[in-house]
């Protein structure tokens, strides 16, 4: 199956008070300081442990991991309804350089009925990231929600994956969504 390919490419911009947008409630989890020598986004063996978090910082992460997640699913859930084209319309002008709104909407769109209908979703997962200027995405802090997704027409459960960036305004906004077989790492 082809992967939706617009990973974090793909800003959406949310009403602040409705539907997707996030003030951040926390800091997120650490991430490398702005300053630090570009590195690949994923951890390595020699990238060094986040600093331990106190107890009022665990609970600020764990009501932003509450948050992202219920805004991930409604990000789903347009898919589900095949709205895609309605989340590109919210999309920052960052999102908007990498794809245009047709093309995003008719991958997505073609991308989910090929896998047939939600069957259901499973306990998503959350990572953050940092990617520095000159990264693969434009730069900034991620949150990306991961579901193991269910449809119809497959087997196995698929890795339904909505990122989120936090913009200059600081607002958390949808930048991305993607499906791919759960083994496709």
């Amino acid at each position: 199956m082809r992967s939706s390919c617009l990973l974090m490419a793909l800003s959406l911009v949310l009403p602040a008070a409705g539907a997707f947008a996030q003030a951040p409630t926390a800091a997120p989890a650490p991430v490398a300081a702005p300053t630090r020598p570009a590195a690949p986004a994923v951890p390595s063996a020699a990238a060094r442990p986040a600093p331990a978090l106190n107890a009022a910082q665990q609970a600020q992460v764990a009501k932003q991991d509450a948050e992202m997640t219920a805004a991930a699913q409604r990000v789903a859930q347009l898919v589900d309804n095949q709205q895609a084209g309605s989340v590109w319309d919210g999309a920052s002008a960052v999102a908007r350089k990498a794809v245009t709104r047709d093309v995003f909407a008719n991958n997505v769109n073609t991308d989910r009925a090929k896998l047939g209908a939600l069957v259901s979703r499973g306990k998503p997962s959350i990572t953050r990231v940092q990617y520095p200027a000159g990264a693969s995405v434009p730069e900034g802090i991620y949150l990306n929600v991961s579901f193991p997704t269910r449809f119809a027409n497959n087997a196995q459960p698929v890795r339904e994956l909505v990122s989120f960036r936090l913009d200059e305004d600081k607002v958390w906004r949808a930048s991305g969504y993607s499906v791919r077989a759960a083994s496709a790492n």
